[in-house]
């Protein structure tokens, strides 16, 4: 892989990162309802949950969608299921979590696992697989898209949880709080339309 190619990848991983989506909603409701610190676990989770998917899409999981097209519908609705049950609880909550009993934001292992099932998180993997691996060293290339990644995704998801956080004082008072909660649903649910096509 050239250096312009690994600049390029790094930008595709930066964008497709950053952007909105479910993560990114998730984390940003999160970070308001419960703060940064206690959405930590939840970014490194999209992290390590992504990271293992690519690899897996590497070593051949993208090849077996394509050979078996019902897996992975199947893996779009299951996720798209999550999706909106998620944003059922988003929508539904009244009040900031601060230690609650009931109230918990997303684990390390929800949010990895939750990658497996995100569909937009399939379409990064295997457009970043297809797009910037090399046949002549490809075991070494899945391994760079992997680093590629591995270096942008948790400053990008760390932004969307912050932001969220600098919000939550404003968003205190109870009845901005439903609107906020109200819409971070909204939004979740559209973010899955164009990948549910």
């Amino acid at each position: 892989m050239t250096i312009d190619t690994f600049i390029a990848l790094l930008l595709f991983a930066f964008t497709t990162s950053i952007t909105p989506g479910p993560n990114n909603m998730m984390l940003f409701a999160s970070g308001v309802n419960f703060g940064f610190r206690r959405t930590v676990p939840h970014m490194l989770g999209i992290g390590a949950g992504f990271l293992s998917l690519l690899i897996g899409v590497g070593l051949g999981l993208g090849a077996l969608l394509h050979a078996i097209p019902v897996l992975y519908t199947l893996l779009k609705f299951a996720g798209g299921a999550y999706l909106l049950w998620m944003a059922w609880k988003i929508g539904m909550s009244r009040s900031l979590a601060d230690g609650r009993i009931g109230a918990q934001p997303m684990t390390f292992i929800g949010a990895a696992a939750f990658q497996w099932v995100n569909p937009k998180a399939w379409v990064m993997a295997v457009t970043a697989m297809a797009t910037y691996t090399d046949a002549s060293q490809y075991y070494f290339t899945v391994m760079l898209v992997g680093l590629a990644f591995a270096a942008v995704n948790l400053p990008s998801v760390s932004t969307w949880a912050g932001f969220g956080s600098a919000l939550r004082e404003r968003l205190s008072v109870p009845a901005r709080l439903k609107w906020f909660n109200i819409t971070m649903a909204v939004l979740l649910v559209i973010s899955l339309w164009p990948m549910l096509k």
